[in-house]
């Protein structure tokens, strides 16, 4: 009788480990920016120039003025687990460094051409080291300024399946802005430079105030429209600054947080970001946040996950409360004295308020007055006055040749308006049209009351007014004939660094749907056109959502997906919402609609567009059965 003997257990090779590892830890250039980063920081560094090719996958350099490496550890600096922050398990629940593992350059030095340059202060000599695919070379003495300088080459080179799973230079650099962005946050006191393909994207300056350096990477937009809030509890204190809540993105990327100088994700702290926020945000925005949590280092776990992202708290309630009670209490109080141009994390006096801050302050208590105003004439019935109409484009006309040219209204030059109004929480007036074959009314404005033969039917406007867009707009991005307005001036517009980049990188498909970008330098772009059907938008707010769907995590989508989903985002941007009066005609316009989409029961985003209460559902509920 044969028996089958399975492989044995041996032990993996140091570079098989290291190449593990470097999957576990380096997903893309952007994580080595990461991991060199927090080793330099960790330096006691007061400069980090950081040099980027092709976003960093044909070169990282990094060079720092800090510590050094002694010239004996140079070869256990690029070991598995060697690390001079730590020594015993204690070790782990007081760390004070950004990295502590000991992993990230055995993990980067086995999958790249690496060379490592360090001195210390008290070496007449600086010394270097060059790993290439996980060899080790010797350690020999070579030129150099005191600090450390380390280059990576060719990263993924001997892994190509890695490399081919990069994406283009411009989103790569995205992802490695993001990251010395964060670092640049954490340490305002460190003299920090970027450059790519051989430009400066970034000189910044050390700074105690942490609004100077907010306004290096996101302009004056935001950091005028920051509030500062301050709370203690206990050992722990939370500092920073949040945004006005008219200020908004289509994700949790405006959210930065930071324990004891790391940054860091965490649900407990996002859902009390959220909560503070609830009734002044549009749901499904989410608020700008940039806040410093201090506490000490053993009442929260930072071994939780290998980036070091994720931390465990040991009291998460008592994390909630504070965050939630910062906020909270800061937009009850109006308190608005702080001065933003005082240092970062000291509280001013009032007589350094900012024009900026006066504004602000002028602002918010014209915002907050809008929302008392508008309950009060809720609750007695007072129309609420509407703001200026907003543009939307008119849809294709009938095959019969009658010519709708909206399914709203339509103006003398054939451009087509709707009335925004703020959502009323009561039921308004209700708008009628009995005309002709149909007789509707709008209710809560928001739903179509319909006499259909069957009974009555409900439709969802924005639904059916979003199916109506989007098979307006479909043919057109395909034929490539979107309806866009050049500017004879063009927009400037301020986003995040790696917003910016992410939009350069697909400018054809943003051309398509009407939209013209162009780089203008740093974190600002040019808008040149854009597409009629958004005429009255903020185009910002439009394309910052546009990076949101170019640029999710952990998906790769293809080109057709990617038009399916921006013409999804852009149908609905352009339809009438929720809250909206509409007038007799626009009723009408949009009912005549619906016979002219392929699918007018369906939002694209899959949505019932309609119901039916039938006569028989009313009558039974009316008792009328059998009378």
């Amino acid at each position: 009788m044969s028996t089958t003997v399975g492989p044995r257990i041996r032990q993996l090779e140091a570079t098989v480990i290291n190449k593990i590892a470097a999957g576990e830890v380096i997903e893309r250039p952007a994580s080595v920016v990461k991991e060199l980063l927090e080793n330099s920081a960790d330096a006691l560094s007061t400069r980090i120039e950081v040099d980027l090719i092709d976003g960093g996958a044909e070169l990282i350099r990094i060079v720092d003025d800090g510590e050094g490496i002694h010239p004996d550890d140079f070869q256990l600096a690029v070991s598995s687990h060697a690390t001079s922050k730590i020594v015993s398990d204690a070790d782990l629940f007081s760390v004070h460094t950004m990295g502590f593992r000991g992993e990230a350059l055995a993990s980067i030095a086995s999958v790249s051409k690496f060379r490592i340059r360090s001195r210390q202060q008290d070496s007449d000599s600086a010394y270097e080291l060059k790993v290439e695919g996980g060899k080790l070379g010797k350690v020999t003495p070579a030129a150099g300024p005191f600090g450390t300088s380390i280059e990576v080459r060719q990263l993924f080179h001997n892994t190509p399946v890695r490399r081919k799973f990069l994406k283009t230079k411009a989103t790569e650099y995205a992802h490695a802005t993001e990251y010395f962005t964060r670092v640049a946050l954490a340490r305002p006191n460190l003299h920090m430079v970027l450059r790519h393909q051989n430009k400066v994207s970034y000189e910044l300056p050390a700074t105690e105030n942490l609004v100077e350096r907010l306004r290096m990477f996101y302009g004056n937009d935001l950091t005028s429209q920051l509030i500062r809030v301050e709370r203690e509890m206990g050992e722990m204190r939370l500092w920073g600054y949040v945004a006005h809540p008219s200020h908004t993105k289509a994700n949790r990327k405006g959210q930065y947080l930071f324990l004891n100088g790391r940054w860091i994700q965490d649900r407990t702290v996002q859902a009390a970001i959220s909560e503070a926020y609830r009734g002044l945000v549009m749901v499904g925005r989410q608020p700008v946040v940039f806040l410093f949590l201090e506490m000490p280092s053993d009442q929260v776990d930072v071994n939780v996950h290998p980036s070091k992202w994720e931390v465990r708290f040991q009291d998460s309630q008592q994390i909630y409360r504070l965050v939630l009670s910062a906020i909270r209490d800061t937009f009850l109080s109006m308190d608005l004295n702080g001065s933003m141009s005082g240092p970062a994390g000291k509280p001013s006096t009032p007589h350094e308020e900012t024009p900026e801050q006066k504004q602000l302050k002028l602002e918010l208590t014209s915002w907050a007055k809008s929302q008392l105003e508008q309950a009060e004439s809720e609750l007695v019935g007072v129309e609420p006055q509407p703001v200026p109409p907003a543009a939307i484009p008119p849809v294709q006309a009938s095959s019969e040749g009658t010519d709708f040219t909206s399914p709203i209204q339509s103006s003398n030059d054939g451009e087509i308006t709707t009335p925004e109004s703020t959502a009323s929480a009561l039921p308004s007036p209700p708008q009628t049209y009995l005309g002709g074959e149909i007789r509707a009314m709008q209710v809560m404005e928001c739903y179509l009351l319909v006499d259909d033969p069957s009974g009555v039917m409900i439709i969802d406007q924005h639904a059916l007014h979003e199916r109506i867009m989007y098979e307006y707009l479909r043919p057109r991005v395909l034929e490539g004939t979107v309806e866009s307005q050049q500017l004879l001036m063009p927009l400037t517009i301020e986003l995040a660094s790696s917003e910016a980049a992410v939009l350069l990188d697909h400018q054809d498909l943003l051309s398509e749907f009407g939209y013209g970008v162009e780089e203008f330098g740093g974190n600002t772009i040019l808008l040149n056109r854009y597409p009629v059907m958004l005429q009255k938008a903020d185009h910002a707010k439009v394309l910052r959502d546009l990076v949101i769907e170019l640029d999710t995590p952990g998906r790769k989508p293809s080109r057709r997906d990617l038009v399916d989903s921006l013409l999804h985002m852009m149908s609905c941007k352009a339809a009438v919402k929720a809250g909206h009066r509409l007038t007799p005609e626009e009723i009408e316009s949009l009912l005549a609609k619906r016979h002219l989409v392929d699918d007018a029961h369906h939002c694209p985003h899959g949505r019932p567009t309609a119901m039916v209460l039938t006569q028989e559902q009313l009558d039974k509920q009316f008792g009328r059965l059998g009378a």
